[in-house]
């Protein structure tokens, strides 16, 4: 007999993070027997584009999608709304169905999981993702200065504590992420009902593609003569990504070695990057930008020589994981990155995947030669499909389903 799991979502299954971070861990579960009842918020325009491949991908499966519309403006008040919206349809499936389980995606759906659990005695899971409030005011999204968000931060604080409290379990992207929780709440206890599952890949999809030909055929799409050397940037740039120092990095070594390029794939615009570039009197007709979709991210990764991310290194980040290490991972391509993001850094150490840099200068960029840098390919290779498989994320929330609702009957 199925047990039934609402899954609330503030992130879109439609969106690339729901395409590659939630419905393979859901798909996964569902073919174990679970029976999922989706909430999830889309972005208008990824919605109309992606709907019906996430229904042809679910309709087979024990899974229930209640998809509604992300609502932007006005500002709170249409979080607001569309967390009463959520909290209305949890109700109404807990009505109709006998819910074992909520499993929360986040700080505000965990909220509301909160609040299931209080009046349904029903456990729910909060899967934490990041320390959520302080990404807002790192990131500067929230302004403390503005008295609105500053009393939003203190109540989302003040949530988080009863989260650590009253969760019977918390999913942590990081060790690192999950340290910060035992350091700031001490008396809560809460190591050992907290697990760690990083952002994990589809090692099928992410594999570095031989075919000279195709190689050939994208170099030339792209401009790139055959014999240069490629750096790669991979993911969006927003609020986190160091784009200046990573272009510094670039230009660095580009003295070395004037056949390098630098290729972004990313839906930033071109323009934007281009200007950054020429602010830092960067070639830019070394620079390319191509946005692709998901399915044709590995074949343009496959171009890549060397890869890089530099990532504002704040308290947040400690619990951060970035999808785009394992990626990088499993392609066998070598990262350079900064110290002090989640795990990263003792990952890429251990594993001798790449770089990691402690100070984010132009003297210790000069200091790189990427023809000499640590790298072990076929180990990480094989640390990639063993801290980053899909397979593995399943198979750590398959036990944690189990302790909070028990096995199938």
């Amino acid at each position: 007999m199925s047990k039934h799991v609402v899954y609330l979502s503030y992130d879109g299954l439609t969106e690339a993070l729901g395409q590659s971070q939630i419905l393979p861990y859901l798909t996964g579960l569902a073919s174990l027997g679970y029976h999922f009842h989706i909430i999830s918020f889309e972005k208008a325009s990824d919605f109309e584009k992606r709907k019906e491949g996430v229904y042809q991908s679910i309709v087979k499966l024990n899974i229930s999608w209640h998809p509604s519309i992300y609502t932007k403006k006005p500002p709170v008040l249409s979080t607001l709304y569309d967390l009463y919206k959520m909290h209305a349809k949890s109700k109404d499936i807990i009505q109709k169905f006998p819910i074992a389980l909520v499993h929360c995606r986040s700080y505000l759906p965990a909220i509301i999981g909160k609040g299931l659990q209080k009046k349904y005695k029903i456990p729910f899971l909060f899967d934490m993702r990041g320390f959520w409030a302080d990404e807002r005011i790192e990131g500067g999204i929230w302004k403390l200065s503005n008295p609105l968000y500053r009393l939003i931060y203190k109540f989302i604080k003040k949530q988080e504590q009863l989260l650590f409290e009253k969760a019977p379990a918390i999913v942590s992207l990081t060790e690192n992420g999950k340290m910060a929780i035992q350091e700031i709440y001490p008396n809560l206890k809460t190591g050992q009902k907290t697990f760690v599952i990083p952002c994990c890949v589809n090692l099928k999809q992410f594999k570095r593609d031989e075919n000279l030909e195709e190689i050939q055929r994208l170099k030339s799409k792209l401009n790139i003569p055959l014999s240069d050397k490629i750096l790669v940037y991979l993911g969006s740039i927003g609020t986190w990504y160091m784009l200046d120092e990573m272009l510094i990095f670039y230009k660095c070594q580009l003295k070395k070695n004037p056949a390098l390029r630098f290729l972004f794939i990313t839906n930033e615009k071109e323009s934007f990057i281009h200007m950054k570039a020429a602010l830092l009197e960067v070639p830019t007709d070394k620079i390319h930008v191509v946005s692709v979709p998901y399915s044709e991210v590995a074949s343009h990764l496959s171009l890549a020589d060397y890869s890089i991310f530099f990532i504002r290194p704040t308290f947040s980040k400690r619990a951060s994981s970035p999808i785009k290490q394992g990626e990088l991972m499993a392609m066998g391509i070598p990262i350079i990155c900064n110290d002090h993001i989640g795990d990263s850094s003792q990952i890429i150490s251990q594993n001798a995947a790449g770089v990691v840099m402690e100070e984010l200068t132009e003297t210790a960029f000069n200091a790189i030669d990427l023809e000499q840098i640590s790298f072990d390919q076929p180990r990480v290779i094989a640390a990639a499909n063993t801290i980053y498989s899909h397979e593995k994320g399943i198979t750590s929330y398959t036990k944690i389903y189990a302790n909070l609702i028990g096995t199938h009957e």
